[in-house]
């Protein structure tokens, strides 16, 4: 009986914890997709730390969350100006930064990683981390393409490992994909659909499948434009017109592919195609190969199916 008496106390207090609300989040990635999700978390009140490999970086995430917020604060706060620092000030104080994820993780919530799309790199961390974190403690994968399932094989905490997806730029895009992988528990689940609903954001359900919904859509789509355009069925300026003024896209496929980056579509289909060769809808581009391997990456790098500078 006793035993008995321990084991359901154990398994109380276990279950108590994970379904407390989600207060202290660790953002592992200081580029512009952590940094957004930790202005966004820090902005409704969670403490927050972001995580990256240097100070530098660090730096120039914290330069960039302030003035996103500088530039909220312009529209929200236009005739209030000391109202609008003060809640400058109010969010930066919810923000702390740190370069070593492994201490930081072991007082944490809920651990959103948002670090190069390559799996051995985020198995290697998530692994790490897994030793560390509390066991309350939520693991999640901002991936775009990886399948969460595969992330967290590297970890012993499937039932407490999900996706969230979050879109570029961060404080503005409204959606937030939550997947749910075959290990992922339901209490998981609804912890990170309440975290994405408490940030203000819309989340929607998703399983664990190539791309989940929108790149699921969206990635096929732009290669099929690439592939019209190779054809010779269309330039990449009339397909561009076309599906704006057609379909009512606020940009074509070719001005999309630049600002997304070519390298990283190349990357996700590619990934794809791996995975199931036999799908044409995930069949490489020679063209987009070509302008990956020449450099030219989109907007980023000045020139991509479109030049910029």
């Amino acid at each position: 009986m006793a035993f008995f008496t321990h084991q359901l106390s154990r398994t109380l207090c276990s279950s108590a914890a994970r379904n407390a609300a989600i207060k202290h989040i660790t953002v592992i990635g200081g580029g512009l997709m952590g940094s957004g999700i930790a202005q966004v978390a820090a902005t409704t009140g969670h403490s927050v730390v972001l995580v990256d490999t240097s100070e530098d970086i660090l730096k120039k995430s914290a330069k960039s969350i302030e003035g996103s917020l500088k530039r909220v604060v312009k529209k929200k706060f236009a005739d209030k100006p000391e109202a609008g620092e003060e809640f400058v000030q109010k969010v930066l104080k919810n923000i702390s930064t740190s370069t070593d994820a492994a201490a930081v993780a072991q007082k944490t919530d809920l651990v959103v990683e948002a670090i190069v799309e390559n799996l051995k790199v985020k198995q290697d961390l998530f692994s790490a981390l897994d030793k560390v974190a509390p066991e309350h403690t939520i693991f999640a994968s901002n991936t775009s393409s990886l399948p969460i399932a595969d992330i967290a094989s590297s970890t012993a905490r499937l039932d407490r490992f999900g996706g969230l997806h979050f879109f570029n730029p961060v404080p503005m895009m409204k959606l937030v994909e939550v997947i749910k992988a075959p290990g992922t528990s339901q209490q998981t689940f609804d912890a990170l659909l309440d975290f994405t609903k408490a940030l203000g954001k819309h989340p929607v359900s998703c399983k664990d499948t190539p791309g989940f919904i929108v790149n699921r859509l969206l990635v096929p789509y732009l290669m099929e434009a690439v592939r019209l355009h190779e054809r010779g069925h269309g330039s990449k300026e009339d397909i561009d017109v076309a599906m704006k003024l057609g379909a009512g896209y606020p940009l074509g496929p070719f001005e999309l592919l630049d600002y997304v980056g070519l390298d990283t579509s190349k990357f996700i289909i590619d990934g794809w195609y791996n995975m199931e060769p036999e799908n044409p809808l995930f069949s490489p581009s020679p063209l987009l190969n070509k302008l990956v391997a020449e450099g030219k990456l989109g907007k980023k790098t000045g020139e991509g199916f479109y030049k910029y500078k």
